[in-house]
């Protein structure tokens, strides 16, 4: 690759990749290859191998959310410079090229089914591994109260509750692909007829993405196991228990406010 100094020095504004989806995949699939074109200024300490410069600024993009490819980068191949030359604007010591790859992403739609293994469970939600790297949350709200029920698990330093068979052991001790993951403490959702823990034998969970989150280039899931995941009553269900909590809490304030001025009477 050649460099061509241009005098005029004008800004250069940083572009967004543009995608293309390769016709061998679905739109609606999981994993998603797609044709990227990419503009990026080089450091001048890669001047004589740029090359090895724009793979360095590709492999920091692995394994985080990219909002123009939609989805989590996984991999990227066939890199390509668009231009022979490279410019450098008026004293800019950086090296401004266009490149075009393929990037392999992790682009869960909302809508799509997915399957996760639980690794947490809390009266307010459960918490899944998908991949057993990205994040899901399934909310309180978006579990069937009338299949699942939430069991506490046994009091902490209680010696009623605290002594457990070496079988409830070991079934609370669930391996996830090597790792191994404790649900003795703070209890598990089960279903209301059978008491079969929620989730398969390993663990694995199906569920509806209903929304994503992203953070710090961190996309996490949102996930539902209603049969409608979609419908108004839920976000009704969730509103309405926000509203039990906090009037749960003001009659709790308010009574011991009373309690406070018949003392100081």
């Amino acid at each position: 690759m050649t460099i061509k100094r241009k005098d005029s020095a004008s800004n250069v504004s940083s572009q967004h990749p543009h995608k293309k989806l390769k016709e061998a995949l679905s739109p609606d699939a999981e994993f998603q290859v797609v044709n990227a074109n990419l503009t990026l200024s080089i450091p001048p300490v890669f001047a004589t191998n740029p090359r090895a410069g724009v793979e360095e600024m590709l492999d920091s993009m692995i394994m985080r959310y990219s909002h123009a490819l939609q989805g989590v980068v996984l991999s990227h191949s066939n890199l390509k410079f668009v231009d022979k030359v490279a410019q450098v604007l008026g004293d800019c010591p950086f090296l401004i090229c266009k490149i075009a790859f393929d990037a392999t992403v992790w682009s869960p739609r909302v809508g799509s089914s997915l399957s996760g293994k639980v690794n947490l469970c809390s009266p307010d939600h459960v918490s899944l591994l998908v991949h057993r790297t990205f994040n899901v949350s399934i909310p309180r709200h978006h579990i069937p109260a009338e299949t699942w029920e939430f069991e506490y698990g046994p009091a902490e330093n209680d010696p009623e509750f605290s002594k457990t068979t070496e079988r409830e052991e070991v079934e609370n001790v669930v391996e996830n692909d090597g790792q191994e993951i404790d649900h003795s403490s703070g209890g598990k959702w089960v279903h209301r007829v059978t008491g079969e823990r929620l989730g398969d034998k390993e663990g694995l969970l199906e569920f509806t993405v209903i929304g994503l989150t992203v953070a710090n280039e961190m996309l996490s899931l949102l996930g539902s196991l209603q049969p409608d995941p979609f419908s108004e009553r839920h976000r009704v269900l969730k509103e309405k228990g926000e509203e039990v909590g906090g009037s749960e809490g003001e009659s709790e304030g308010e009574s011991e406010s009373g309690e406070s001025e018949s003392e100081s009477e």
